[in-house]
């Protein structure tokens, strides 16, 4: 090769570095935050990556994405948290309560969305639901309130002296909060409840062969990032093999064997999630994007599993329900 030749060559380069450095920078990153592991949840993180789609951003194309996740050990999300703030991502997706508080304490200003079914007012993530204010916002699942009307459709199928219990992640900051409007819902139902609180694979366990030895009527899970997305197919076999009438927050429970479910579509969240994670990327600010909330909330039941437990479903609750799998 000439000199001459070489210098234009060099050159070219020269000019095509800076280039190729700087739509490597103009790549947004998403820093997403969960308590526990992604693999068992791909399609809910189907569902964040369709409302990403849906305000023009896809993984790889115009968006990175930077995956943090707890598997479960709820203590590690603050210094999950202050290293996606270190990263100086442009937003933080926080998924579940855990999540979401620890990103409020690493950061108040990065923009940063959750989805949460806690009270996201008095926990302090947003001002107001329609006004959020500071950099937070997202969707509000109600999963505290919906555990008080789980308790009301469990009680249909058993006598009115029979104990129901209730089984909650003590290491969910949502915990107390659940614990108490269960309560006051059993009070209210003329109901002796247990409360119980497993946190581990070995607690889940012990836990039901607790509810057994008092021969508990039924049981209550309480919903968890934690049980939903890591250990459902563990709830579902201990119930099955104690016999103990159960009900869920998701109807991914009860299609995969569980009896009866109630809440809302975790799919729906993610999916907006996504949605408001790529309005914010584009510009909004989180303070002016109001707190989603569900509109409608499903009743799942499984008659095949009733018949494997011996339990029988009244009518009246069977009219009510939005899925009934035979």
């Amino acid at each position: 090769m000439q000199r001459r030749e070489l210098i234009i060559v060099l050159g070219g380069a020269a000019i095509a570095w800076p280039l190729a450095s700087r739509a490597q920078q103009t790549m947004r990153v998403i820093g997403l935050l969960s308590g526990t592991a992604l693999e068992p949840v791909a399609h809910l993180m189907d569902a964040f990556h369709r409302g990403l789609k849906e305000t023009g951003f896809v993984e790889g194309q115009n968006v990175v994405i930077e995956y943090r996740s707890a598997d479960g050990d709820y203590g590690r999300l603050p210094a999950l948290a202050a290293d996606l703030v270190h990263r100086r991502v442009s937003v933080i997706v926080a998924f579940g309560p855990p999540s979401a508080l620890a990103t409020k304490a690493a950061t108040t200003t990065i923009p940063f969305v959750f989805t949460s079914g806690g009270d996201v007012v008095k926990s302090g993530l947003v001002i107001s639901l329609n006004r959020p204010g500071g950099n937070a916002t997202g969707v509000n699942l109600f999963t505290q309130a919906v555990e008080a009307k789980k308790l009301g459709l469990i009680s249909n199928l058993l006598p009115t002296p029979a104990m129901i219990a209730f089984l909650v992640n003590a290491s969910n900051p949502a915990a107390e909060g659940k614990t108490k409007e269960m309560q006051d819902a059993a009070l209210g139902l003329g109901r002796e409840l247990l409360v119980l609180h497993a946190s581990s694979e070995s607690d889940i366990d012990i836990a039901f062969a607790t509810l057994a030895k008092l021969h508990v009527g039924a049981l209550v899970v309480g919903s968890d990032p934690y049980y939903d997305n890591t250990q459902r197919a563990q709830f579902i076999g201990l119930a099955a093999r104690y016999l103990i009438p159960t009900i869920y927050g998701q109807r991914e429970y009860v299609t995969d064997g569980g009896l009866i479910s109630y809440g809302t579509s975790l799919a729906d969240a993610y999916r907006q999630a996504g949605i408001y994670a790529g309005r914010i990327l584009k510009g909004e600010k989180p303070a002016e994007l109001p707190v989603v909330q569900p509109t409608r909330f499903e009743l799942v039941i499984n008659l095949k599993t009733a018949k494997a437990i011996g339990v029988e479903f009244p009518p009246s609750l069977l009219a009510l329900a939005d899925e009934v799998i035979e």
